[in-house]
């Protein structure tokens, strides 16, 4: 069975390591990631999840709630990316200065315990769109196994899948931070009113969700099925309701719906 050669192949390279801190978001490439580590290290592997505004209090909650079903050691640490003006300023380079920042705390706390590594979840795909924070992967030696066994999105999804992990269909997720354009500066605020209003919208049933801060326009991306459901006058009604009450002075749907990156369009050439 192909499935179960490849899951043995990541257990197998993560039993070399000995032992690991993993950066845990709960999301599917972190899980699949968290899972092979305790089944190939049991203990000697730790999910740390970094705690900041720019992490959804629901994606805190629901990656408690994934390590629990793992059976993964757990902790949560609170980073200070906020205090960073490199990062707050917001430039094409933001990503960069978070990932040093969780990094470094990352590797602090496998000092503290006794841990040789730290791994994280990027996969094969990642390569392909603006990554600065690969760059913040590679300064600080962190490594990351499914991208070096050429694991792609769908890989890990089928893998995870194979692992009997409840996320294995999740939608894809991203920092709140990457909603807000480049050069807009990040706030707690500005944070904190995109992810109400993307818990607003998840509440209505939308799934794949993004709302872009444009400086008081919400311009919001849904996969298709949710697009439809925007389309009823009363939904639409109270949408528009909910985003000005938080403080949007216009409210727009992006009809190119959902697509992941779409901030990154311009940089180098790239066009989604």
């Amino acid at each position: 069975m192909a499935e179960q050669r490849q899951y043995q192949k990541l257990v197998s390279r993560l039993g070399e390591l000995e032992s690991v801190v993993v950066a845990f978001s709960g999301g599917v490439d972190s899980s699949l990631l968290l899972a092979a580590c305790v089944d190939a290290l049991g203990r000697r592997a730790l999910a740390v999840t970094g705690r900041s505004p720019s992490l959804p209090q629901r994606e805190l909650e629901a990656a408690r709630q994934l390590a629990r079903e793992i059976g993964a050691r757990h902790l949560v640490i609170d980073t200070d990316e906020m205090q960073d003006q490199r990062y707050l300023d917001n430039t094409p380079e933001r990503c960069f200065h978070c990932k040093r920042h969780l990094f470094a705390a990352l590797r602090q706390v496998a000092e503290r315990e006794g841990l040789r590594h730290v791994v994280e979840g990027s996969n094969a795909d990642d390569s392909g769109d603006h990554r600065p924070g690969l760059r913040a992967v590679e300064q600080l030696r962190v490594i990351s196994p499914l991208r070096e066994l050429g694991l792609d999105k769908q890989a890990v999804r089928t893998l995870a899948r194979y692992r009997g992990l409840s996320v294995w269909d999740k939608p894809a997720a991203a920092c709140l931070a990457s909603r807000v354009p480049y050069g807009s500066t990040i706030t707690a605020e500005r944070l904190h009113r995109i992810e109400i209003a993307e818990a607003f919208l998840d509440d209505l049933g939308c799934r794949q969700i993004r709302v872009r801060d444009h400086n008081g326009v919400a311009r919001i991306e849904l996969d298709a099925a949710s697009l439809e459901k925007l389309l009823d006058a009363a939904v639409r009604e109270q949408v528009v309701h909910k985003l000005k009450s938080l403080g949007f002075s216009w409210v727009t749907v992006d009809l190119e719906g959902f697509r992941s990156g779409s901030m990154n369009v311009g940089l180098s050439g790239q066009r989604h």
